[in-house]
Order: C-alpha cells, then structure tokens, then sequence
C-alpha cells in the first residue's frame, strides 16, 4: 500500500494562504502609496519631481545587491524568521515615511521599506513553495500575485475610500499605508505561528534553496536567457516608475483630472491585472508560445504611450493597454525562465533578472524626476512632461526589441 502522503489541514492551509495575500497586498499598498500623494508633497513640502521620484527608486537601490543575500538568510535563518522580521522592517520604514516631513527622514523611511519588502517576497515565495509544492502551487502564486495587485488598486483608489484624510494634507494617507504595513505585520504573525505548528508536525514540502548569484554560472546562460532578461528590466522600468510614482501627478496637470479622478483611473491597470493575470497563467499553461504572447504584450507598452501623447485620444485607450500588458507581460516572463536555463541554475537565473530589475527601477524613477524637473513639468507648463513620456516611450520600445529578438531565436532554434 503506497504510504500516505502528510500534508497540513485545509484549514492551516487557508490561514497560510490568507496571511501569505494580506501580507503582499499591504507591501504593496504602501508601495503604492507615493503616487497618490504626489502633489501633495509637491505643493505641501515642496519636493521637486526628482525627490518624488527618488522615494520610489531608494526601494528599489538597495535590492540591486540584497538579492544576492535574501535566499542565504532564509536558507540560514529559516523561510518564517526572515519573512517576520523583514516584515518587522517594512511597518518601520513605513512609519518613519509617514512622520517624516523632512525629505532625509521620509527618504530613510523608504529605503528601510525597501530593504524589508524585497527579501520578505524573496521568503514568501520560498513559504509558498513549502506549503503548495505538488499541492496546485501554480495556481496559488498566480493568486498571490493578482492579491498583490489588489494592494496597488486599493492604494489608488485611497484619494476616494479615504477622501478625509486626503482632504488634511500628505500624511494621514501616508498613515494610512503605514496601517496597512501594520495589517501585514499581524499576518506575518499569523503565518509564524502556524508554520511553526506545521514545520514540527512534519506536513512542509522541503524548500528550495534561496535566490542567489553564481558569478561562475553567468556564461553559461544563452542568448534567450539574455533576451528575457532585457525585456524584464526594460518591461518593469517602464511601467512601475510611471504607474506607480509619476502617472496621478502627470494625469492632475496634464488633463485637468482631480485627485480622486486620476487615482481611479490609474487604479484600473492594476484591477485588471488582480482579475486577467491567473487567466493569462492557465493560457500560457495550455497553450505555450511564450515569444509570441511576450511579443504581443510588449507592443501594447509603447502604443500605450503614444495614445498617452497623443491629443484627441480617450485615456481610457492608454489605460486599458497598459492593463492588458501589465496582466499578460509577468504571467508569461517568469515561467518563461524555466525554458531557457538550466534546472541547476534557475536560482541564479532568477536572483540576477530580479537584482537587475531593480537597478532598472532605481535608474528609471531617478532620470524620470530628473526630466520632469529639467522640463519645468507642472500645471502651468504641461509640456515638461513631454520628455518623460518619450523616455518611457522609447524604453518600451527597447523592451518590444527584445520579445522580438526571443521570438527570432525561437524560431532558429525550431528550423
């Protein structure tokens, strides 16, 4: 008789997975959380274009390197430890934000967010392998991913749930996200408590080893490995500094849109995303292709910035574009990741696509405020924008060239 294989309860399970959602969706609320009060730091505290966009791009500067190091401290330390305290870290960074009405503090803030969330994903991940493995994993991390989404969602449509405290300047929203660093702080609570439980009842898959870097490896990946790395960083760079950072700012002056307007319109790509990610999963799952699928989404990118620039045009078109590529773009990249490097190296395959994403982030979100700034972006002179549109624009384009370049080795490597 074949042994029984030990698994934990339907009900430890739940927990697990609702605490695992609850803590993605507040990381990335307060991720989120800049974009929205962006004028308002402008007006209030006077920050320049450049700050603004240094408070996002500070998240991301520390995880060009700490990604070489979050897998050894979850392999060291175990997956709840590290996912508790980075946790712990987050609702730090994220209070400091909120009382930081000097640009060095609230800059601080951030960066110790920073520091916490990136490796705090990197031991989710590892969590959810442990507790899903065999057990429908690819489902659960889709689902994870859209209930990430749902923290974006939520943080731009706070300037309406949340109207009072817009209504008394930038830092009760910045409040507000802290509080939701607090929720994922109870739910890391919650997942050590039953993952303890777990671990000792012997019911956990065995983990992965953590993301790292093989320096040695590097020449061993091939030319598709490079390509989806490119359309990575370039994908990414484009639409999370502008989405999450510029675009209900750039919506406020560029048409006239009120803060709550702005807020609710760039919330629709991330519902769309919530909803069409896990629906993108099980076609790339029955169907394959993923040059073509990667081809297509990268396309909806830039024609997403030239409807944006163009006058006469609904920003509805914009928005459903960039909606449609944000769901389809990630549901396809990572999986993709399997097929072009080998399974003894898929760690240091996605370990440098991720440290090299963030160096994106952070380049992006700097030279973005950067043209703003040198343009004279605001109310009174919409064009300053007119530069960051066509950085954006252009880096989109690079990312289209690189599907294109998979799609051709694809189809060498087939004849």
């Amino acid at each position: 008789m074949a042994q029984r294989v030990r698994m934990p309860s339907a009900a430890a399970q739940a927990v697990m997975f609702t605490a695992a959602a609850v803590l993605m969706l507040g990381n990335y609320y307060v991720y989120d959380s800049i974009g929205p009060v962006a004028d308002l730091l402008s007006r209030q505290l006077g920050y320049t274009q450049t700050q603004i966009g240094a408070l996002n791009a500070i998240y991301s500067l520390p995880n060009i390197f700490l990604v070489l190091v979050g897998g050894i401290l979850t392999d060291r330390l175990g997956v709840r430890r590290v996912v508790y305290w980075t946790t712990f870290i987050c609702l730090v960074g994220a209070v400091l934000t909120a009382l930081g009405s000097h640009f060095p503090v609230m800059l601080l803030g951030r960066f110790l967010f920073g520091v916490g969330a990136e490796t705090m994903i990197v031991g989710l991940l590892v969590a959810l392998v442990q507790w899903f493995d065999g057990r429908h994993l690819a489902l659960f991390m889709a689902l994870n991913i859209s209930l990430a989404r749902l923290g974006s969602y939520l943080a731009d449509r706070s300037p309406s749930f949340a109207d009072a405290l817009y209504a008394r300047g930038w830092q009760p929203p910045l409040l507000l996200a802290a509080g939701f660093a607090a929720l994922s702080m109870a739910a890391a609570a919650a997942y050590y408590l039953v993952d303890r439980r777990e671990a000792a009842r012997g019911t956990l898959a065995i983990a992965p080893p953590g993301e790292r870097v093989d320096w040695q490896s590097l020449r061993r990946f091939r030319a598709g490995y490079w390509y989806i790395v490119g359309i990575c960083v370039t994908f990414y760079a484009v639409i999370l500094p502008f989405r999450s950072t510029f675009a209900i700012e750039y919506f406020q002056h560029a048409h006239g849109m009120s803060l709550l307007a702005a807020g609710k319109l760039n919330s629709y790509v991330f519902a769309a995303a919530v909803i069409a990610t896990p629906l993108f999963g099980l076609l790339v799952d029955r169907i394959g292709r993923h040059a073509q699928l990667l081809v297509a989404g990268s396309l909806l990118l830039p024609l997403s910035f030239v409807c944006l620039a163009s006058p006469g045009v609904s920003l509805w078109v914009s928005t459903v574009l960039l909606g449609v590529s944000f769901s389809l773009v990630p549901a396809v990249l990572w999986p993709a990741v399997p097929r072009v490097a080998a399974a003894a190296l898929l760690g240091t395959a996605y370990g440098l696509m991720t440290m090299l994403q963030n160096a994106g982030l952070t380049f992006a979100n700097l030279i973005a405020g950067y043209l703003n700034d040198r343009g004279g972006a605001s109310a009174a002179h919409v064009q300053g924008y007119a530069a960051m549109l066509w950085f954006f624009g252009l880096l989109s384009l690079a990312g289209l060239l690189f599907a294109l370049l998979l799609w051709r080795h694809e189809r060498r490597q087939q004849a």
